[in-house]
């Protein structure tokens, strides 16, 4: 018994925390695919604001955990400020996956198995992308300051272009949907919650399938924007990675939530850019070592986006009239 309380002290604070996260995250995965949502169902918004709450409750929580195991004691504020960015970011992501889920139509019920497996094949990529940059970052030091030119140009394109609600869609014409029609085999009739079928022993794909080929794909695209700014906020490879898949397990449930909602938050896309700037310009000022409060940064980020709500009940969005 003495030697396995030794074993249990031997073992590092970082090492318990990652425990912890992958327990949270196997148990999360197992209850939501195999407990609570075993068969196909509308998730109604009741039901995914508890999951939601419950999942912020969760990351929140697991940031005190890193507050008091972490040797940094600025770590948990910087595991918060990439949560709350991530998060946000994530807002756009999800507008762009209700366009997609309207375009091909998917019923209510098989929406949760799609977003399910998306979300799945989400948290593969992001780990390989933050494990690639965390390398990057350590043999390139200088590869932030790209990072940070990088997240000034897009937040800026964000703040002065187009919003996506302003965009026509023509998914049809999407370059990854037609390449993956050109080489995968699909069937254009729908076939329940399946994403193939065999037909005279034949595998085909459905179209529920290219829902998923396109929500990985607008993934893939966003994620191209968030990890650099989370690499902005913090290079603890451990907030990082923590921080981004938390984020990205609360949004199949946000997405239930706000797919109704979403259009009268409309300055939220425009709050998200601010915040883009904002990380951007901070990594950059460290060139002439100006360096910007991890506080101060988390004060920013959160203040941006309760205004960007609050200004987006205050001033209501203008339906468009139809001439």
């Amino acid at each position: 018994m003495h030697g396995t309380f030794l074993f249990i002290e031997s073992i590092s604070p970082e090492s318990w925390l990652y425990t912890v996260f992958g327990i949270i995250v196997v148990t999360f995965l197992v209850l939501d695919l195999g407990v609570f949502n075993k068969n196909p169902h509308r998730v109604s918004t009741t039901a995914a604001l508890i999951q939601s709450a419950a999942l912020v409750a969760v990351s929140l929580s697991f940031g005190a955990l890193i507050y008091y195991f972490d040797d940094q004691p600025t770590a948990a504020v910087e595991y918060l400020s990439a949560y709350v960015t991530e998060y946000a970011l994530s807002v756009d992501n999800i507008f762009v996956i209700i366009l997609i889920m309207r375009y091909f139509h998917v019923s209510d019920q098989y929406q949760h198995k799609v977003l399910f497996w998306g979300i799945l094949g989400a948290l593969i990529m992001r780990g390989i992308f933050i494990f690639i940059g965390a390398i990057l970052i350590h043999e390139f030091h200088w590869i932030l300051y790209i990072f940070g030119a990088f997240l000034v140009f897009t937040g800026a394109k964000m703040l002065f272009g187009k919003s996506e609600e302003d965009e026509e869609v023509n998914l049809d014409t999407n370059p990854v949907l037609r390449f993956s029609k050109k080489f995968l085999p699909f069937t254009t009739v729908e076939h329940g919650s399946s994403f193939w079928i065999r037909d005279k022993g034949k595998l085909l794909f459905t179209p529920l399938f290219m829902v998923i080929i396109l929500i990985e794909t607008t993934d893939l695209i966003f994620a191209v924007d968030s990890i650099p700014a989370v690499f902005s906020i913090s290079q603890n490879e451990f907030v990082v990675y923590t921080s981004n898949i938390f984020a990205v397990l609360g949004l199949r449930a946000m997405f239930f939530v706000l797919s109704s909602v979403l259009n009268k938050f409309y300055l939220l896309s425009r709050g998200v850019s601010f915040i883009l700037i904002f990380i951007g310009a901070k990594m950059l000022l460290e060139l002439i070592n100006i360096k910007i409060d991890t506080i101060l940064s988390f004060i920013f980020i959160i203040s941006v986006l309760v205004l960007s709500v609050v200004f987006s009940l205050i001033f209501p969005k203008q339906e468009k009239q139809n001439s």
